[in-house]
């Protein structure tokens, strides 16, 4: 496994393990490529339907040549002394920010007078930068965007959002350990529920469509395909890493099994939660792997998303009635993720009748939603 991208660089080049490239977390990298991914996906769909004629473009008015406004210069400030304050710490205890990046990150430790240095670095930098644009007297132009034109908004929008729901769906998951310290909790850098980043990032997406007055089905019609591959990404990075959210201990493989054997169990060498038993002779810092194989349900998750990306794009130009294709998206992501929760370990909700999981309980849910869009679509579409 590459718990980290030294690791990786090990495998491809023998470096050594444990470096200073160690602080690149290889989950933490797949997630920006998953945001990535979807921003790129849900672009492409958006300038689709703008091409179709299906998007209008909106009249904004802006105004140029003003200097800095006090927001622009304090938020320059805030993010400077951000930087300055943690940086220069993170130089003279790396050792500390190497074992645990995300407690060095969200601690109260840092350089304030390095911080100060460079927040006013950074509102000096905003300051001149306006001052030399600045006109004697500010003009007002009117520019027509279109919904593809606010790509960047909508993914910082999805991915706040999202980042904040999968950490409180990953609490809700495992509330004892939230009670016994909820701010290191909170801030940690593990503990992430993919369905809660989903979930959240939509309504995050869907808040923004309705402040900009942009159709919403149309747009999670061009949403749908790009959700999905950044799943599929995402579990990527769960493989990677071997960050627990593996299946249940496998059994034993069938002889008609055609494919590789890491496809049908895997022992998750150095695993990033350094979970199982040491690994003879491995003196690096993740010298753990799993006593019994189990099935690799991140990688099963990774193909049925991709299966389902693929299934998306393939009728979408079919589905003349808008929401139809996010709807039924729903109901395959669904399924997946139900079926995919019958050989992954994960915590179950032992007061609920037939003791699901949460993973479970949302799928189920998010199945059923799929269904009933289609269904009111269908009949919405008959009676029209």
């Amino acid at each position: 496994m590459y718990p980290d991208l030294s690791y990786l660089l090990h495998d491809l080049f023998g470096t050594q393990p444990d470096n200073w490239t160690s602080i690149f977390k290889t989950f933490g990298m797949m997630l920006v490529i998953s945001i990535l991914s979807a921003a790129y996906f849900f672009y492409k769909g958006l300038k689709k339907k703008a091409d179709e004629g299906i998007f209008q473009s909106a009249k904004v008015k802006t105004v140029t040549g003003e200097p800095a406004t006090a927001w622009e210069l304090a938020s320059n400030g805030i993010f400077g002394f951000i930087i300055g304050f943690k940086v220069l710490y993170i130089i003279n205890n790396f050792e500390a920010f190497q074992a645990d990046a995300a407690g060095v990150m969200f601690s109260s430790k840092g350089s304030w007078l390095a911080g100060i240095g460079m927040a006013a670095i950074m509102v000096g930098v905003k300051y001149w930068e306006r001052k030399k644009h600045q006109l004697p007297k500010p003009k007002e132009v009117t520019v027509s965007v279109y919904p593809h034109d606010r790509i960047g908004d909508l993914t910082i929008t999805a991915a706040i959002t999202g980042i904040i729901g999968a950490k409180i769906f990953a609490i809700l998951e495992e509330p004892s350990g939230f009670m016994k310290d909820p701010l290191g909790t909170f801030f940690s850098g593990s503990g992430l529920a993919i369905y809660g980043g989903l979930i959240c990032g939509f309504l995050g997406v869907v808040w923004y469509l309705r402040k900009h007055n942009i159709p919403v089905f149309h747009t999670l019609d061009a949403l749908a395909p790009a959700f999905v591959i950044a799943y599929g990404v995402g579990r990527i990075g769960c493989q990677l890493a071997g960050d627990g959210d593996w299946g249940i201990v496998a059994a034993h493989e069938p002889s008609w099994w055609f494919l590789p054997d890491w496809l049908w169990s895997f022992d998750y060498p150095m695993n990033v939660n350094k979970e199982g038993i040491p690994i003879e002779g491995c003196q690096w810092l993740y010298c753990n792997r799993l006593p019994n194989p189990v099935y690799p349900t991140p990688l099963y998750e990774t193909i049925a998303s991709f299966l389902i990306a693929g299934f998306l794009f393939a009728i979408r130009n079919r589905l003349k009635t808008p929401g139809m294709l996010f709807f039924i998206y729903l109901i395959l992501n669904g399924l997946q993720r139900f079926f995919i929760e019958k050989i992954r370990v994960n915590v179950k909700y032992e007061w609920m009748p037939f003791q699901p999981t949460q993973a479970e309980v949302i799928s189920v849910i998010i199945f059923l939603i799929g269904v009933g869009g289609v269904i009111w679509l269908s009949n919405k579409k008959t009676t029209s």
